[in-house]
């Protein structure tokens, strides 16, 4: 029972490599590149290359790009569950400037597709999984659906609520027994479910109480972790819930490194956890936090998203 499924999206990424960040009206010149992203799948990479047995339950189009999807999941040992779509496979635009900074647009195609009977089904294919992680570019009542089945199923559910423009119920939110906002994300969610006004940027400078007492506000019984970019991240447990830690909240920094792109950063640390969970269960979960931090920051040091995650096996 070590197996991490993800439920989400693949996409064909097309990357700009670019001075500065695009601006209204602005015609730039830059490099060029393509290759496989989607949060689902970027997140599957990463669970597969720290160690764990995975499987990734998405919808794909007939065409080129789920011919990617097919062979790098062979590659890497990923079971691939694909839903058939008469869409094309989903794309994404992304430019990344010199400081490895990113804007996206993504286009969900086949991605929109996925149904929820199809998602829930896949979650037990495999026998019981130690952990289901989902994201939020796939339909909501599909993620929903697949979440429930892992909790039905005795999995510890993740849910990194990304985009931060995606609309999640409550309901969905409270199935997820882990969530993994980043700062923009956090900010989003709590404007929307709390009422509570808060400029991203400011998060990182609050006292450890007063985020912890957000996070709770947000997350009533899941363990919440904001991820911070640069300032690391912050871990909140429900009272009685810390999951072999030793205080309901603290701060995890991040180690030095020499990024180069950030593409996918969010992505690496979520399928580490995952992995880090499911091969590693009676550590306490800090040291999860710790080695998934460790993992996201080595994923900056190369370009790209999935094929920028780095085989380093959690232990």
């Amino acid at each position: 029972m070590s197996e991490v499924v993800v439920v989400g999206s693949f996409n064909v990424d097309h990357v700009w490599r670019v001075a500065s960040l695009p601006q209204a009206g602005a015609t730039l010149g830059g490099d060029y590149a393509s290759g496989p992203g989607g949060k689902g799948f970027n997140q599957a990479m990463a669970a597969r290359r720290a160690g764990a047995e995975t499987r990734f339950v998405c919808a794909l189009g007939d065409d080129a790009g789920a011919q990617l999807a097919r062979t790098l999941c062979a590659a890497d040992g990923i079971a691939l569950a694909a839903q058939p779509s008469e869409s094309p496979t989903g794309t994404a635009g992304i430019y990344v400037d010199a400081a490895g900074r990113n804007c996206i647009v993504v286009g969900a195609g086949a991605n929109a597709a996925l149904e929820a009977g199809f998602a829930a089904a896949r979650i037990a294919d495999g026998g019981r999984p130690a952990v289901v992680l989902a994201q939020l570019e796939s339909p909501v009542e599909a993620i929903a659906m697949a979440m429930q089945a892992g909790r039905d199923a005795g999995a510890t559910v993740i849910l990194n609520p990304a985009p931060a423009n995606a609309a999640v119920p409550g309901a969905t939110l409270e199935l997820a027994h882990i969530l993994t906002p980043n700062e923009t994300e956090f900010a989003a969610l709590l404007g929307r479910h709390v009422g509570e006004r808060i400029e991203p940027e400011a998060l990182s400078q609050l006292d450890q109480q007063r985020l912890h007492a957000h996070c709770r506000a947000l997350g009533h019984d899941s363990t919440v972790i904001v991820t911070l970019g640069g300032s690391g991240c912050f871990v909140s447990h429900p009272e009685g819930q810390l999951r072999g830690d030793t205080v309901a909240c603290y701060r995890v920094p991040i180690e030095p490194t020499q990024v180069v792109d950030t593409t996918g950063a969010g992505d690496a640390f979520n399928g580490a956890l995952a992995a880090s969970l499911a091969l590693l269960p009676a550590r306490a979960f800090a040291d999860h936090v710790r080695f998934a931090v460790r993992y996201a920051s080595r994923s900056t040091e190369l370009a790209g998203a999935a094929l920028s995650m780095p085989r380093m096996a959690a232990g």
